[in-house]
């Protein structure tokens, strides 16, 4: 055996397992050994050991439950384990699908295709999906190095037809983008995109780019590129592959013509004709994929680009035996139905492998077949049969001093135990804890110590369920049969999204606000030139279709209108006082906010709290409990909390984030702070049905400490209630959750020390009123589902203060998503599948006055099903019935409103229908999808629109954006925009939230923060704008960059240019990204500097006309007048002031003298700033 460490030691002693080992080390003859007995996570541990020290192996196991539950456990052994999950390919056919699935099977195909080391799990429904032969996907693989020779324009064809998409800026795996003579592209095998520079056609320079800043990280000397989908054709083989289907098409067009089948044949026509443009279109990429047998010459699966000598083990043959007959005769059974009823072409029913196929694959393979049980399969018999005895772990429940007799007893009988704790600090803890109930036990992180028999091991890792085998005297124990079940952690993955960026999303037809001028529609950017200079102006069209003219340069005066409304906002006349008197009254209104605002601030500092002690060992325990790896939001979220409760100050913080991004584990943590002080802990919820749900997951976390939670609810009887409030008011109770019933008179605490409340804005103001009452002396706790954005969150600074969770959930199971006109049999046929596997389903449909019949045609469709429905206007109680019923599973299909958007977290639901989707936001979808996928299982999500209707462009665009969300990109952001909005008016309040549709969400966040520095008697910033028009060519050309969202993001980049070094920076990035800046790019900069230092002199206007260049005087800027002449002493005879009440200038003649003539504008105005600045404010 390789690295003999514990988790291998067991082996040497158990001579079948050193048998087999030797046998599969020799590969004499390619055939397959039986090896019986093994069970639970002993299973993993085995494969491990028979797979120590060879280069590649493959485990099958008979359904994905298994496949996964092995994966993970795979996991902890070694980290090259890889997952090839298999395609749902009775749900191909659809007009829109995610490609969650695509990127573990391309990794795969590429680990294998690379010759690197690997262990692949695998489903036999994935070996039964139909794969191109691996030389012809290997074709796809290119090696590029710095020196090597490319065609720009034949390598972007490549990458279209390897299945990666064209975009103007990468944001996620599987795009690319060209911009002159730079590459960027961003492989699904990878982490981070990649950038190639070309000077000329010769390959400059590679580097890898950070995707939110999209700036170069690391120079590297070569980059190998690999397919982006799962096929790689050529020309001459999609047009032979369209021509099969253009031939099979119109064969059985006619044949369904002669039988007068004129549905059926309507139908195809429709179908194949929409498919035929397509793919003469160029969207090859998930066209071919559904017509897969038409396109390949030669049928393969995943064992193809297996190595020959790789080790292949079948979990359960019997079991894997029977999967591959149902999943084919399931797909058999459904796809003959369709051919019938002329949804597809014959070759089609050949997407999945027969059985056969399969079999000679396996065949040719060396392996193992593991089983519980001495059983072989009809497929494969084992030449030789071996058996090892080995149970499964015993479950203590709890029970320490179970535990303790069962080591004494592995000790008499002379075991090597080893107790694995996924916590360093638990680990220590158990190992002390164990010395102290009298057994010899220690900790140890080293798992190559040599382990002797009756030594008591603890350890740091991670194994599901313990296990022991009888001949080695070895038995392993994990914290799941000491405690309970344990999840695995999830690797951390960075987050590098970001927050809608202004401009980078503003189209064409946005409404946009601009500070003096009002509400009007972004139209275009015009270049425009005026006395022979050439400039970019960006066009925004008012009322009565007037149109404005804003310099580039100036669009810091510009914002995108946001507002959660879905109504059209009216537009404003130019010139007129109606903008004026809007942003007045909405002046006035902030002004009244911000009152209260810094009254409550004022009021939370003059009063002392409960100073809570640093933390404990036990919190570190409870901590570390915690089944995933937290992100940097809820770290950053639980240190500010923590440092509240150890502070003299009350706490009043509100934690922000969407569903399950981690508030509830936040919650958690703090009240068990709170409760190891012996204070109690109130949990304000706002409906029913999430105080159980938040009551079960502090009862499941909680369970291993001396904790008492109770909950107070209409689903708790009157005398149970009674019993619970008793024991709240003596302290028995150190948590109480409960809704709006904890606000009553009756519920009395012996000692309240922090006080959680879910959802604030939900409750009505009577309770509010009573809330108050109970925040008095106590810390407090708010949590929001809907995200505060960073520009109120910097308005409340201090007032309230805030932590913002930004980050998703990354590693939840990807959602299968697929975009579907309606059509029963796929209704049906989604709900039934969800059903086999014992899951429920969510259907989506936001008609009140039909949900009835909607529900009664889906039990027709599906008639053994429970179906119900829900809706808004139901009242409370028949509506948390419902739901209650449906969280206990006695309902399989709830239909129901959009009301399931707000934070139901049920596992169990896997499958998301959504009627009419065309209907919905991007921000709604975005919601609802987020519904499923929060278990171990694989989660679908279907988006239907009617038959037959012409979707309108944007909900097109919403749907085509849903694949996005498999990877939380862009369409992440957009999403997440609408609910910062939204977010924003539950935050503030009906009334504000009127004021704030009427000026745009941004300039009211502007407004809010001055009115607040007002009343906290700050300093106010000068708010004036410097305006830069001379004559030099100073704009942005569209052959240098060609993308108009682009172009104006950079135009508000270089508008915040106001130092040398950003100036330097901002031209630094357009090399890196867009190639050298053309001569008029850099001029722009300068300008942009030009006006930062001509800001910082009171300076808010220059214009050059005709041989004068007007500098105009902010009329009450903060300078010293005296100053003035000194001024114009420096700079004579050229200069001259006027002295203006409105408008203070210095002109500058510059016909006067032909050496001034000669001195560039920017470089005299840069000198003016700089003497005003020295002479005038220098000396206030």
């Amino acid at each position: 055996m390789i690295n003999m460490n514990i988790y291998l030691k067991p082996f040497t002693e158990l001579s079948d397992v050193q048998t087999v080992k030797e046998l599969l080390e020799k590969q004499k003859n390619k055939g397959y050994y039986e090896l019986s007995g093994i069970t639970g996570s002993g299973k993993a541990n085995l494969v491990y050991g028979l797979a120590d020290g060879s280069h590649s192996a493959l485990l099958i196991a008979a359904d994905e439950t298994a496949a996964k539950a092995l994966y993970e456990e795979l996991s902890y052994y070694r980290d090259d384990v890889v997952f090839y999950p298999g395609k749902d390919l009775l749900f191909f056919q659809s007009d829109i699908r995610g490609n969650a699935l695509t990127i573990p099977r391309v990794q795969t195909l590429a680990k294998l295709s690379n010759e690197e080391k690997f262990l692949a799990v695998t489903t036999i429904p994935a070996l039964m999906n139909i794969a191109q032969e691996p030389e012809q996907w290997a074709r796809g693989i290119r090696k590029i190095k710095t020196g090597d020779t490319l065609d720009i324009n034949e390598f972007g064809n490549i990458l279209v037809s390897e299945g990666y998409e064209r975009v103007t800026q990468v944001e996620q795996p599987g795009e690319f983008a060209i911009r002159g003579g730079i590459i960027d592209f961003f492989s699904l095998t990878d982490d981070e995109p990649v950038r190639i520079e070309l000077w000329d056609d010769e390959v400059d320079q590679i580097k890898r780019f950070d995707i939110s800043s999209q700036k170069s990280t690391e120079q590297i000397e070569e980059c190998v590129i690999f397919p982006a989908a799962e096929f790689v054709f050529f020309q001459d083989e999609i047009k032979s592959g369209i021509d099969a289907v253009k031939a099979d098409y119109e064969k059985l067009y006619s044949k369904y013509r002669k039988s007068m089948k004129t549905e059926e044949a309507s139908r195809l026509k429709k179908i194949v004709e929409e498919v035929l443009w397509k793919l003469d279109d160029g969207w090859i990429r998930q066209e071919a994929e559904v017509y897969l047998p038409y396109f390949l010459k030669k049928y393969a699966s995943l064992l193809d680009f297996l190595p020959e000598d790789t080790l292949v083990f079948i979990d359960e043959p019997r079991r894997m035996e029977e999967a591959a007959r149902v999943a084919a005769e399931e797909f058999f059974d459904s796809m003959s139905r369709r051919l019938e009823q002329g949804y597809i072409l014959p070759r089609q029913m050949e997407l999945l492998l027969q059985e056969n196929n399969i079999k000679s694959s396996l065949l040719n393979h060396t392996g193992v077949l593991l089983s519980t049980l001495d059983s072989s399969g009809k497929w494969i018999k084992g030449r030789e049969k071996y058996h090892i005895r080995m149970q499964q772990g015993s479950s203590f429940n709890g029970s320490f001093d179970m535990l303790v007799s069962d080591i004494k007893k592995y000790k008499s009988r002379k075991y090597s135990v080893i107790i694995v704790s996924p916590s360093h600090h638990g680990g220590k803890r158990l190992a002390k804890n164990l010395i102290d109930a009298g057994v010899q036990a220690f900790y140890s992180d080293n798992i190559e110590y040599d382990i002797k028999p009756t030594e008591v091991m603890v350890t740091y890792g991670h194994i599901r369920q313990g296990f022991e085998y009888l001949d080695s005297s070895f038995v392993f124990i994990s914290e799941s049969d000491i405690f309970g079940t344990k999840k695995k952690r999830r690797k951390k993955v960075k987050y590098e999204g970001e927050h809608i960026s202004g401009f980078r999303d503003l189209n064409p037809g946005d409404y946009v606000v601009h500070e003096n001028h009002g509400l009007g529609i972004y139209k275009c950017i015009e270049k425009i030139e005026i006395d022979g200079v050439m400039k970019d102006y960006i066009k925004l069209e008012y009322a009565n279709k007037a149109n404005l003219y804003v310099l580039a340069t100036q669009l810091a005066t510009i914002q995108k209108y946001g507002n959660a409304s879905d109504k059209k906002p009216k537009l404003n006349s130019l010139g007129s006082l109606e903008w004026i008197r809007t942003k007045e009254k909405v002046k006035t209104a902030v002004g009244e906010i911000a009152k209260e605002l810094v009254k409550l601030y004022a009021l939370r500092q003059n009063t002392n709290g409960y100073i809570f002690s640093p933390d404990t060992e036990w919190q570190q325990e409870f901590e570390e409990k915690f089944p995933y790896e937290e992100t940097d939001g809820q770290l950053d979220s639980i240190s500010d909390v923590k440092s509240d409760m150890e502070s003299s100050k009350i706490m009043d913080r509100l934690i922000c984030g969407d569903v399950g991004f981690g508030k509830t584990e936040i919650a958690l943590r703090a009240a068990f702070k709170a409760v190891q002080e012996n204070k109690q802990v109130a949990y304000l919820v706002p409906t029913t049905i999430l105080a159980e749900q938040h009551y079960n997951t502090f009862v499941q976390r909680m369970k291993d400490f001396p904790v008492n939670v109770a909950l107070l609810s209409r689903f708790k009887s009157p005398q149970q209630i009674k019993k619970s409030i008793k024991k709240v008011k003596s302290g028995e109770v150190d948590i109480v959750i409960g809704t709006h019933r904890l606000l009553s008179k009756d519920v009395e605490f012996r000692d309240l020390g922090l006080l959680i409340i879910d959802e604030e804005q939900r409750f009505g103001v009577g309770h509010k009123e009573k809330i108050k009452q109970l925040k008095k002396n106590v810390d407090v706790m708010a949590m929001s589902a809907t995200p505060i954005p960073r520009s109120l969150h910097t308005s409340l600074v201090g007032i309230r203060d805030m932590s913002v969770l930004e980050e998703p959930p990354r590693d939840r199971q990807p959602i299968q998503t697929f975009v579907f006109e309606y059509d029963d049999e796929l209704v049906r046929e989604g709900i039934q599948r969800e059903l086999l596997r014992n899951g429920q389903v969510f259907y989506v449909i936001n008609q009140i006055r039909i949900i009835a019949d909607v529900a009664a045609h889906i039990q027709e469709l599906v008639p053994d099903a429970t179906v119900a429905y829900a809706h808004g206007r139901m009242n409370e109680k028949e509506l948390e019935d419902i739901m209650y019923r449906f969280i206990n599973r006695e309902i399989d299909v709830l239909v129901s409103t959009t009301i399931i958007e707000i934070g139901m977290d049920i596992t169990n639901v896997n499958t998301i229908i959504i009627h009419d989707s065309d209907r919905m936001g991007l921000s709604q979808l975005y919601q609802l999808r987020g519904r499923v996928g929060r278990g171990s299982r694989t989660a679908y999500a279907f988006f239907l629109y009617k038959k037959d209707k012409l979707l309108k462009e944007d909900a097109e665009k919403r749907l085509s954006a849903i694949r996005e969300f498999t990877d939380l990109g862009s369409g992440f952001k957009i999403a997440m925009r609408d609910l910062e909005i939204r977010g924003a008016g539950n935050m503030l309040g009906k009334e504000q939230h009127g004021h704030m549709s009427a000026v745009g969400y941004d300039l009211y966040c502007k407004m809010l923060n001055e009115a607040v520095k007002t009343e906290k008697g700050e300093e106010q910033d000068i708010d004036f704008d410097t305006l830069v028009d001379i004559t030099l060519d100073s704009y942005i050309p569209t052959n240098y960059i060609r993308d108009e969202a682009q172009k104006l993001d950079i135009y508000k980049r270089i508008a915040d240019v106001s130092t040398e070094e950003e100036k330097s920076d901002i031209l630094d990035e357009l090399l890196d990204r867009f190639g050298d800046p053309p001569k008029a790019v850099r001029n722009l900069a300068e300008v942009s500097l030009l006006r930062s230092e001509c800001h910082r002199a009171y300076i808010t206007e220059i214009r050059e006309r005709e041989g004068f260049i007007v500098a105009k005087l902010y009329s009450k800027a903060k300078i010293n007048a005296d100053g003035i002449p000194k001024v114009i002493e420096q700079l004579a005879p050229y200069i001259s002031f006027q002295a203006d009440k409105k408008e203070p200038s210095f002109v500058i003649d510059i016909q006067r003298d032909s050496k001034i003539k000669k001195i560039p504008t920017i470089e005299i105005m840069r000198n003016l700033a700089t003497t005003i600045i020295r002479e005038t404010i220098g000396n206030k």
